[in-house]
């Protein structure tokens, strides 16, 4: 089985001094290798092809044979590194917490591990007849969270 430390060593010494970053990497047991990158402003084709082709340039089939697939980060899929909660900042997210309970709103900041989400919720003020929407924030930790993924509007 391919070493899935060789391929990352590669992928990272191709991003160098590029504004992309890597979101994952997964080698299945016949050596199906599928790698993910990103970048604040989408994934061109053209880099996905470059990026492949570097790869199989410094990978040898002849030592063992693999299938490689290299591609973007899918827009309404789970988040799986920071870098991605940072680049969708000031956006709409959807986020499951660990309880189930799911959120959305908008993601306002980014601090460590942590991410605030502002949502707008009813609030019954005392003495007010009816509640009134108000933006409320939610600190969330990246890794208790079950998934948290931008929310795509067709506004």
């Amino acid at each position: 089985m391919i070493d899935k430390n060789v391929v990352e060593k590669l992928v990272n010494q191709w991003l160098e001094e590029k504004d992309y970053f890597l979101v994952d990497i997964e080698i299945s047991r016949d050596n199906r290798i599928v790698v993910e990158i990103d970048h604040a402003d989408g994934v061109w084709i053209e880099d996905c092809v470059q990026l492949s082709r570097f790869i199989e340039d410094n990978l040898n089939r002849d030592d063992e044979d693999y299938e490689l697939e290299v591609g973007s980060a899918g827009l309404g899929q789970p988040f799986k590194v920071r870098q991605q909660f940072i680049n969708f900042t000031g956006k709409e997210v959807e986020v499951l917490d660990a309880e189930g309970k799911k959120w959305k709103g908008l993601l306002k900041n980014v601090d460590g591990d942590e991410f605030t989400v502002t949502v707008k919720e009813k609030i019954k003020k005392e003495g007010s007849k009816r509640p009134t929407l108000e933006d409320v924030d939610h600190t969330f930790n990246m890794n208790n969270v079950k998934y948290t993924k931008y929310l795509i509007s067709f506004k």
